[in-house]
């Protein structure tokens, strides 16, 4: 059976506050959804661990969009661009082809340089994977530390 595109969140919750397992309230979050693809899996059909962080990329590069911060724009007027300095994935069930999937984003917190993302991967109402990433904003010719600039964190806010 065909599976078309969620056009609402494909989730809705009543009654107590839907939390993954770092705590973070789902309500809050930013959520991209995309369709699970051939190149996104094995040979058995489940979605290869690492794809996991080019998902969480993108609801990231999304979320900051939606904020009104384009990274490329970002990079050409000022020099700086974000990169992910760590990560932690944590795996609960596997996704599979053509599954559709909701990618979430919600900033834990704002630094002076870098910010702390929760991230996690749902099939419906059911938690496939979360990660904490950190990103760094960085001068993009020399790639050392920069601080985030000021009208940057308010749109955070």
């Amino acid at each position: 059976m065909r599976q078309t595109p969620p056009q609402t969140p494909t989730r809705t919750f009543s009654g107590t506050s839907p939390r993954t397992s770092s705590g973070t309230d789902e309500r809050e979050a930013f959520r991209h959804a995309l369709r699970v693809y051939w190149e996104d899996t094995d040979a058995g059909g489940i979605v290869f661990y690492a794809n996991y962080l080019k998902f969480f990329e993108r609801a990231r590069t999304e979320w900051l969009r939606s904020l009104g911060i384009e990274q490329q724009a970002l990079r050409e007027t000022s020099g700086l661009m974000f990169v992910v300095s760590e990560t932690q994935v944590r795996y609960l069930r596997p996704a599979r082809l053509d599954d559709w999937l909701e990618i979430t984003a919600t900033l834990r917190e704002a630094g002076r340089a870098s910010m702390h993302i929760a991230q996690s991967a749902w099939r419906g109402t059911e938690l496939l994977a979360e990660g904490d990433i950190r990103i760094g904003c960085v001068d993009a010719a020399t790639l050392r530390l920069r601080r985030i600039p000021e009208s940057l964190l308010r749109s955070l806010a």
